[in-house]
């Protein structure tokens, strides 16, 4: 991991927010120094950035950092094989922050939803914090197909698994920093199912979780295949079903 700039302060932060990328050179400039501005201006915890780089391979990772070098409290971590879950099990696991979280590069949620996002579990009432498209109060601008999946995926977990959560899939999530070292090694996907996996691991080991209801705007570049995932998501719900319970910490 390159270290955060001089000005980040030597300090450990309250919140470390990931952002994990693949091929995403167009959208990282932007989203990222927007996202900088954000925390940087209205945000009351001090926080670092870190772009975790699934084995792009195009120019993300040399403009990651040079985002790096000029912006303070944006830091690089780079990964030679893909998969979100990957990146979010190196990231969290080695973060010094009080709260890791991560969001899409893309920023499909509203940075309004950070705060209370994140408040809850500094303030010590909260493990876990989930963005919900599917919450009451929630705002969402996405096509028919993939609210249809969002939500059948989201009624197979709750009676497959007893979820007691309304969104597992949605890219805004944040956990308290002691809990994630604990839990995230007991997660066994690497790739998309990882977010179910540790909402699930986290709910049956009985901590404390709450869900925000997010402003959503779907991504029409995204590059999710919805098949594939959707079979390996399955796939997920029947190991965690038949198999995993006793891996709960």
């Amino acid at each position: 991991m390159i270290p955060a700039t001089e000005k980040a302060g030597t300090s450990a932060p309250v919140v470390d927010v990931v952002v994990p990328v693949y091929n995403e050179e167009r959208d990282l400039g932007p989203n990222i120094r927007k996202l900088h501005a954000y925390v940087s201006d209205r945000f009351p915890f001090p926080t670092v950035i870190t772009i975790a780089d699934n084995a792009s391979r195009d120019g993300t990772l040399a403009l990651a950092r040079r985002l790096a070098e000029e912006l303070p409290g944006v830091r690089v971590m780079h990964l030679d094989m893909k998969g979100r879950g990957r990146a979010l099990r190196a990231a969290w696991t080695q973060s010094d922050a009080q709260v890791v979280t991560y969001m899409d590069v893309d920023l499909s949620t509203d940075l309004a939803a950070l705060l209370p996002l994140v408040a809850p579990i500094v303030a010590g009432e909260s493990d876990v914090g989930i963005g919900s498209r599917l919450a009451r109060g929630a705002h969402t601008r996405r096509g028919v197909r993939r609210e249809f999946i969002s939500r059948a995926y989201n009624l197979v977990l709750r009676l497959a698994l007893g979820a007691r959560f309304s969104d597992a899939q949605c890219g805004f999530k944040a956990v308290r920093g002691e809990v994630a070292r604990q839990i995230v090694p007991r997660i066994e996907d690497q790739t998309w199912f990882f977010d179910t996996e540790l909402l699930v691991l986290a709910q049956r080991a009985g901590l404390r979780l709450h869900e925000v209801p997010v402003t959503w705007t779907d991504d029409p570049d995204s590059r999710v295949d919805i098949l594939r995932t959707a079979i390996d998501d399955l796939r997920g719900v029947i190991r965690l079903r038949f198999g995993s319970r006793r891996r709960a910490p």
